[in-house]
């Protein structure tokens, strides 16, 4: 069997160097130069001939990360690896997974793209923005879920008057897969936007009067949705609010947002970096799981058996 070969880009060491740790293995040896003008240079410093490389990369802004991967995975396809596989724990422009206006790109494919343009031979991602954004790949995808850190978190907990809720009608099925696990309730917040990052209005779909309500989303980004949704359903009589989201985006003034907010803590993953620290903030590690999914692909074993069943 070939050879693994783990390397990361320059802003998800923090994140590769755990998945290697979990793996067994010391990440492979890389340098990146820059040109004075900003011109950006990779270098394997050791063989990949033959292996199977591993490149950890999310592709959060700015658009460095994305081009830092491409043009890795295109070195490590010249220099005659043998599998080349794309961890990429947050894929960017993924919200642009569809036309939903006239003249406006469908960024996520185009992604996807530049990706098996660039010779990556697999996809490892969690939780795209939409499941579908597989199919825009020709090439195997991976795509993990975060249900495997947060259900096995809440199993430490009483969650006997919980409610999970979703805080737009595009979430419903991913706040379901929690209410059906636990035998718990589910509610809808259902949204209207004017304008990308602006909500006009919004209303709670259920009940959660007296409950400990527990939002799930995907991507936490400015957290105006999360915000206003934990407002609403405090307003509707709820004795408290939670959150959990994969992918923390944390953009513009989030942090502040989510300080000033009525939701006691929010639960993400180590997908992104996060800028800076927050008491009600909780971050889960997903390195443990990438390194099983990791392991499980060079050897030929299911990938499904890293989620967890209904």
């Amino acid at each position: 069997m070939a050879d693994v070969k783990l390397f990361t880009g320059t802003n998800s060491k923090y994140l590769a160097e755990k998945v290697a740790d979990f793996y067994g293995y010391s990440l492979g040896d890389k340098t990146l130069l820059r040109f004075s003008d900003g011109e950006m240079q990779p270098i394997i410093n050791e063989s990949v001939r033959g292996s199977y490389v591993f490149f950890i990369q999310s592709t959060f802004a700015p658009a460095d990360n994305l081009l830092e991967l491409l043009l890795m995975i295109d070195t490590a396809k010249r220099a005659s690896a043998g599998y080349i596989t794309a961890v990429i724990p947050y894929f960017g422009y993924a919200r642009q997974d569809r036309k939903d206006k006239p003249r406006v790109p469908i960024s996520a494919k185009v992604i996807a793209q530049m990706l098996e343009a660039a010779g990556a031979n697999r996809i490892m991602t969690m939780d795209f923005h939409a499941d579908q954004i597989q199919g825009f790949f020709d090439i195997p995808v991976d795509h993990l879920k975060s249900e495997a850190i947060f259900i096995p978190y809440l199993r430490k907990e009483d969650l006997s008057n919980v409610t999970f809720a979703s805080p737009d009608v595009g979430g419903v099925k991913r706040a379901r897969t929690y209410a059906k696990y636990f035998a718990r309730d589910l509610v809808i917040c259902d949204k209207y936007r004017k304008r990308a990052n602006e909500i006009a209005g919004m209303t709670v779909i259920g009940e959660v009067k007296d409950a400990d309500v527990i939002l799930v989303d995907d991507i936490v980004d400015t957290a105006g949705t999360l915000c206003r949704a934990a407002d609403i359903i405090m307003e509707k009589g709820a004795r408290s609010v939670r959150a959990m989201c994969t992918h923390p985006v944390l953009s513009g003034s989030a942090y502040e947002n989510i300080e000033k907010s009525r939701i006691a803590e929010i639960i993400i993953c180590d997908t992104i970096p996060l800028k800076k620290k927050s008491k009600k903030i909780k971050v889960l590690s997903t390195a443990k799981l990438f390194a099983r999914a990791i392991r499980n692909t060079h050897e030929n074993r299911s990938i499904s058996a890293l989620f967890v069943e209904g």
